[in-house]
């Protein structure tokens, strides 16, 4: 627990009741350590926030020219969307592009993350199959990197994979890391996943902002894969959540991509915060996961905040993540939900 800090608390009266605490760090392209609070060396699995990298290869790889995909079906493959109908709609299309059907997803099955999808199949008696999966997305487009290498998709999942050594390789070459350094373990759908510490993911965030310091091929990838996403960021989550309301917001200047367990990273365009500011990446993690949603978006509002990437416009529209009253069940006030750190200047 000494990686960690009090990142976001709960009041009730005078009282604190509640704190999540967290760590977090904020670097530049050059993988330089600008802020942090708690241990910007803390190793943390991103879990789904290591999409946009785990597309990389694909991108790299001429996948998008091969089956013809649309900037809308790259974002989708950076996603973990919410599973509605225009989510289904825009993955079947892309499966029919690369020859693929649902059935050779590997992701497993659950109803959809928008509940009035989710209310409505089960009022209509449908039962969800794989492309509900808030992560087949990213599945559709691991088999759209295999077709695009002549690999073979069966076991795509597999470590062993050369679909998976590849995007293994790719990882840690973002977050600066030798492959065995990268701590790989099994995600929620199955696929691997990759630990690293928050400031060098951050730097790959950053990266994903301005490639500009990278081999031609490579930063022309990270710039289609950021486009996409700034400019599909429905595709990205779905209605009312953090990743599409804040792209939604900041109109094109951050991309943000939330993991599973209090994960969040995200890039942040040069000049964002004035002029000759810098791109910068930004990642954190909650300790206890934050299983209700409230302190992984709170601290990442309060960053965005501190570091003047907001507008009053945007934080208008994203008052529901911002320091806020908390109200009982009657609607009496009795406390607040607001950030406990400010960010430090490096170390």
């Amino acid at each position: 627990m000494e990686s960690f800090v009090p990142l976001i608390e709960l009041t009730r009266g005078p009282l604190v009741e509640s704190i999540h605490f967290g760590a977090l760090a904020v670097s530049d392209a050059a993988g330089q350590l600008l802020y942090s609070a708690g241990d910007p060396d803390l190793v943390a699995n991103l879990r789904s926030s290591a999409k946009p990298f785990q597309i990389l290869g694909m991108v790299e790889g001429g996948g998008l020219e091969a089956f013809g995909l649309s900037e809308q079906e790259l974002a989708i493959g950076c996603a973990s969307h919410s599973g509605t109908d225009e989510h289904v709609s825009v993955l079947r299309g892309m499966q029919v592009k690369i020859g693929v059907g649902e059935g050779d997803l590997r992701c497993g099955v659950h109803y959809p993350l928008d509940e009035l999808t989710a209310r409505a199949m089960r009022e209509r008696g449908e039962l969800p199959t794989s492309n509900r999966h808030n992560c087949s997305g990213k599945h559709t487009a691991m088999l759209a990197n295999a077709r695009a290498h002549g690999f073979p998709i069966e076991d795509y999942l597999n470590t062993a994979h050369p679909l998976q050594r590849l995007i293994l390789q790719t990882f840690a070459e973002m977050v600066g890391l030798p492959p065995r350094e990268v701590v790989v373990g099994v995600d929620g759908c199955s696929a691997p996943t990759f630990g690293a510490p928050l400031r060098r993911a951050a730097q790959a965030f950053a990266l994903l902002a301005d490639p500009s310091g990278l081999a031609p091929t490579r930063a022309a990838a990270l710039r289609r894969i950021y486009a996409a996403m700034a400019a599909h960021p429905d595709m990205v989550a779905g209605p009312g959540r953090w990743d599409t309301l804040l792209m939604q917001a900041a109109r094109g200047k951050i991309v943000s991509k939330t993991g599973a367990e209090g994960y969040l990273g995200m890039a942040v365009l040069p000049g964002a915060s004035g002029p000759g500011s810098p791109a910068l990446g930004i990642a954190l993690k909650i300790a206890d996961g934050d299983p209700a949603g409230r302190a992984s978006y709170g601290a990442g509002m309060a960053v965005l905040l501190q570091l003047g990437l907001l507008d009053p416009d945007a934080r208008a529209a994203l008052q529901a993540f911002d320091r806020r009253p908390l109200q009982n069940w009657r609607g009496i006030e009795i406390g607040e939900i607001r950030p406990a750190f400010q960010l430090q200047p490096g170390w």
